[in-house]
C-alpha cells in the first residue's frame, strides 16, 4: 500500500468566527487533530501572520481573504466558507494559487425560509409597529392595516433552494405564490412563474428576494422597481445586501408607497458586534431590521459545520473537488476503491499539458490505472492514479516543471 504524502495530524487547520463545533468533531473523527478554532475574525495584519503556517482555513462572512492575504498563505491548499456567500474570498487569486474554495449552499435553507415566513406574518399584521407603540406606553388596539396571509400573493424573486422551500411553506399557509427567475424552473405545488420581474412586482402583496450577489442582481431593486410594486405592498430581503437600493427603499417607505419591509442584509455591515450599525432605515417602526441572521440557527450552523468540513476532508483525502466554487469539479473514487498512487495537477488550460503529464509517467514505465480531467476556460484539473513503484518526490518535481502548472500535489 503506498504511503500517504503526510500524516493527517500534521495538517494545520484554522477555523475563525465561531464555526460550529460539529466541524471540529468531524475533522477530529477523520484524523485531523491539529485544529485551532477562534471565535472572532482577524484583521488583515493578524490574518497574514496567522495564515502563513496554515494548510486549511475555515471562515464565515467577516474574514476577508484578499489577494494580499492569500499571497502570505504559503502552505494553504483549501478554503472553507462556512456560509452560503463567498464574496469575502478573492476567488480568482485562490484559483491562480491552486486553492479550491468550498461553501455551504444548502444547509441553512430551512432556517432562512422560516425567518421569511415569520416576517411575512409580522409585516401583514403590523406586529413590529404595534410592539414599538406598546413599548412607548401606547395601546393601538385596531384591525387597521392588519391582514391574514391566506389569499395574499407572495412574489419570490429567485426560485432556488430557499425560494422553492419558502414557496411550499407559504402555500401551505394559504398564500398564492408567484415567482421570477432568469433560469426556467419547475414550479412546486400551485406556484406559477411570472414572465418578467415587472409582472411579479405588480401582482404581489409581499415581495421576497432570494438571489446571489452578481453584476445582474446588484441594485436590481432600485427606485424604478420599488415604484412598480403594488401600493401598500411589503418587501423582504434575506439574500444579499447589494440587491436593494436602501436609500430608494427608505423613500418608498417614508412616502407610504410601501407599507413595510424586513431587511436582514445590508450593503455595508458592521465588521464586529461592537461596531455601530448605520442605515437610513433605522428608527422606522414599520421596518424589521435584523443583523444578517437568516441562517443563524443552531441547527443550520451545525449542518453547515458538517457540510463544509466534509468537503475539506474529501479534497484533502482523495482530491475530490465537488462543491468547489472556483475550481473544475471532479468526483473521485476513494483510496479503498483505487489503491494506486495518486497525483493532483492544476494548470492553466493551454494545449499540450495533458500530453506532457502522461509523458512524465510513461518515461518511468508507470501504468496509468485511471485519469480524471475536468477543465473550464481558464484552468484544468487532472488527477492521475498510477501503478508500480513510484519516486513520488521526483515525479512531483517533473510535473511541477510543466509549463502552465499552477500546483502539484502528491496525495498518496
Amino acid at each position: 500500500m503506498p504511503k500517504h504524502s503526510r500524516r493527517k495530524d500534521s495538517f494545520s487547520i484554522l477555523l475563525l468566527e465561531g464555526i460550529h463545533n460539529s466541524a471540529v468533531e468531524l475533522l477530529h473523527k477523520r484524523g485531523y487533530s491539529n485544529v485551532e478554532s477562534l471565535t472572532k475574525a482577524l484583521d488583515e495584519a493578524a490574518l497574514i501572520e496567522k495564515i502563513a503556517g496554515v494548510d486549511m482555513i475555515g471562515i464565515r462572512s467577516r474574514t476577508q481573504l484578499t489577494e494580499t492575504v492569500l499571497k502570505a498563505a504559503k502552505r494553504l491548499f483549501s478554503i472553507g466558507c462556512f456560509c452560503i456567500g463567498t464574496n469575502q474570498v478573492n476567488l480568482g487569486a485562490a484559483r491562480r494559487a491552486g486553492i479550491p474554495v468550498f461553501n455551504a449552499p444548502f444547509s441553512n435553507t430551512r432556517s432562512v425560509a422560516e425567518l421569511v415566513v415569520a416576517e411575512i406574518v409580522m409585516l401583514l399584521r403590523g406586529l413590529h409597529e404595534r410592539s414599538a407603540a406598546v413599548h412607548r406606553g401606547q395601546w393601538p388596539k385596531s384591525a387597521k392595516d392588519s391582514y391574514e396571509m391566506r389569499g395574499k400573493v407572495l412574489g419570490i424573486i429567485g426560485y432556488g433552494h430557499i425560494g422553492t422551500q419558502l414557496s411550499v411553506l407559504a402555500e401551505a399557509m394559504g398564500m398564492e405564490v408567484r415567482f421570477f427567475d432568469i433560469v426556467r424552473k419547475l414550479a412546486l405545488g400551485n406556484a406559477r412563474p411570472c414572465g418578467t420581474l415587472e409582472e411579479l412586482l405588480q401582482v404581489s402583496d409581499v415581495v421576497t428576494l432570494h438571489v446571489p450577489d452578481t453584476q445582474a442582481t446588484r441594485g436590481m431593486m432600485g427606485a424604478v422597481q420599488l415604484n412598480q410594486m403594488k401600493p401598500g405592498a411589503y418587501l423582504i430581503n434575506a439574500s444579499r445586501g447589494t440587491v436593494v437600493d436602501i436609500e430608494a427603499l427608505a423613500q418608498a417607505l417614508r412616502g407610504r408607497h410601501l407599507r413595510g419591509a424586513a431587511i436582514d442584509v445590508f450593503p455595508r455591515e458592521p465588521a464586529s458586534n461592537d461596531e455601530v450599525f448605520e442605515s437610513p432605515l433605522r428608527g422606522m417602526d414599520n421596518v424589521i431590521l435584523t443583523p444578517h441572521i437568516g441562517g443563524s440557527t443552531l441547527e443550520a450552523q451545525e449542518n453547515i459545520g458538517v457540510e463544509v468540513a466534509d468537503k475539506l476532508i474529501e479534497y484533502s483525502d482523495n482530491g475530490s473537488t465537488i462543491g468547489a466554487v472556483n475550481f473544475p469539479q471532479v468526483a473521485l473514487p476513494t483510496r479503498e476503491q483505487n489503491p494506486g498512487t495518486r497525483f493532483l495537477h492544476l494548470h492553466r488550460n493551454v494545449p499540450g499539458v495533458l500530453r506532457q503529464i502522461n509523458e512524465v509517467f510513461a518515461s518511468r514505465n508507470l501504468n496509468i490505472s485511471a485519469e480524471y480531467l475536468q477543465t473550464d476556460p481558464e484552468v484544468g484539473y487532472v488527477v492521475v492514479d498510477v501503478d508500480g513503484s513510484v519516486d513520488d518526490r521526483q515525479v512531483q518535481v517533473e510535473l511541477g516543471q510543466i509549463d502552465g502548472t499552477l500546483r502539484v500535489r502528491f496525495l498518496y
